[in-house]
């Protein structure tokens, strides 16, 4: 029977590689449902391609534009802009897995919805465990589902890791998520507050969307990252370490109690790790290409504590930071930083300024009450303010 795929921000980079993935395989996976923010015609060129039954739009002016050209084109699938849209896709009776890559906090409430269903739910939305924490792991265990990390560093630290969970407290020492170092991983860092959002994206490894990008550039996707490898792999903050690999060859690795290393290795590109999650335990072609060993001129790493990391990337410290402080406080770091990408990429603010942004406000945000989804959402909107005003200040 073809495992029934419900794939949510379907026009993004990872959303366009599940699907590369899953044309692959028509014996295997059917698309149920797509969903996108205000992008009509990659919206509308899936539709037609993958004929799902739902395709759920978040802008009404996209949804109704959608449904209009599905019309006129003669396509079944049916529009959705409903409040609780995604939730109801999400969690349908008739779909076996999810594919979660909605960029940021607006893609908890549907995570969650896939966990309490008891979904396959395969994780490229880092922000779920980053803002939902314990709240979102309660909901997996209660609802039977399975997780799956699709980020390339947590599905090769799983690819890892001992097939039992029982046993990795007793057997793994610690586990290094790797980073490109972006495109400023030689730069001085008193020029960084001349890029501009450009250069921020042109990532030299990964192709991405620009929240995504820039987070790169500054390093604070690995400081989500490690959020997420600790709520993930039931570790203590000290145990994940990040180590700057620039070639993106080596994924992600675990040391073990005797010293031992496994690591997962392949070309720099999210259809391996898409592939992996789609399939498991089995495993499928992916589309991308093997690596070519010969052709490897060399695989470095470099320290944080290495030529300059910490004065470049200072925003990944507060990964650890936010993890010893209030429970909460990694939702509140994640806000800030959206909204201070966001500033920069519309030119409000300096690219240096971004870490002011989530400095600030830290400062002025405490969490308190994060044990509901209502909660964290009201705990995002206050840090989303105060983000804000700080952007203002920074601005002025």
């Amino acid at each position: 029977m073809k495992q029934r795929l419900a794939v949510l921000g379907s026009t993004g980079s990872v959303g366009a590689s599940t699907l590369d993935v899953v044309a692959r395989h028509p014996d295997r996976f059917e698309i149920f449902a797509l969903s996108a923010s205000s992008q009509v015609d990659a919206m509308l060129a899936q539709c037609a391609q993958f004929r799902p039954r739902f395709a759920v739009m978040a802008q009404p002016d996209a949804a109704r534009a959608l449904a209009a050209k599905l019309q006129a084109e003669g396509l079944p699938t049916r529009v959705l802009d409903a409040p609780g849209a995604l939730e109801a896709i999400a969690s349908h009776e008739s779909v076996d897995a999810v594919m979660a890559s909605i960029v940021g906090a607006a893609g908890l409430a549907s995570c969650l919805a896939a966990a309490r269903a008891g979904k396959r739910l395969l994780l490229a939305n880092k922000e779920a465990l980053v803002v939902g924490g314990e709240l979102f792991l309660a909901a997996v265990r209660e609802g039977g589902a399975t997780l799956l990390p699709i980020d390339s560093e947590h599905s090769a630290i799983f690819q890892s890791l001992p097939e039992d969970p029982a046993t990795w407290a007793a057997r793994v020492e610690k586990i290094i998520l790797t980073a490109s170092g972006g495109p400023f991983r030689t730069r001085e860092p008193a020029t960084l507050r001349d890029v501009t959002p450009e250069e921020a994206c042109a990532h030299p490894n990964w192709v991405m969307g620009r929240k995504i990008s820039v987070d790169s550039a500054t390093m604070m996707n690995k400081a989500l990252e490690v959020i997420e490898a600790r709520y993930l792999f039931g570790l203590e903050p000290a145990q994940v370490e990040v180590v700057i690999h620039p070639q993106s060859v080596i994924h992600s690795m675990v040391q073990y109690r005797d010293a031992s290393v496994l690591a997962q290795m392949g070309t720099p590109d999210m259809r391996v790790p898409i592939a992996y999650g789609l399939a498991w335990p089995e495993r499928v072609a992916s589309g991308a290409q093997p690596l070519d060993f010969a052709a490897l001129a060399d695989m470095s790493f470099e320290s944080l504590d290495s030529r300059g990391h910490r004065a470049r990337f200072p925003g990944l410290q507060l990964a650890w930071d936010s993890l010893r402080a209030a429970p909460g406080t990694p939702a509140v770091l994640n806000a800030a930083n959206e909204v201070g990408v966001a500033a920069f990429l519309e030119r409000r603010i300096r690219f240096d300024q971004i870490h002011a942004v989530n400095l600030a406000t830290l400062e002025a945000v405490v969490p308190s009450n994060t044990a509901t989804l209502e909660d964290l959402l009201a705990l995002d909107a206050q840090s989303r303010h105060a983000a804000e005003q700080a952007v203002s200040r920074l601005a002025a």
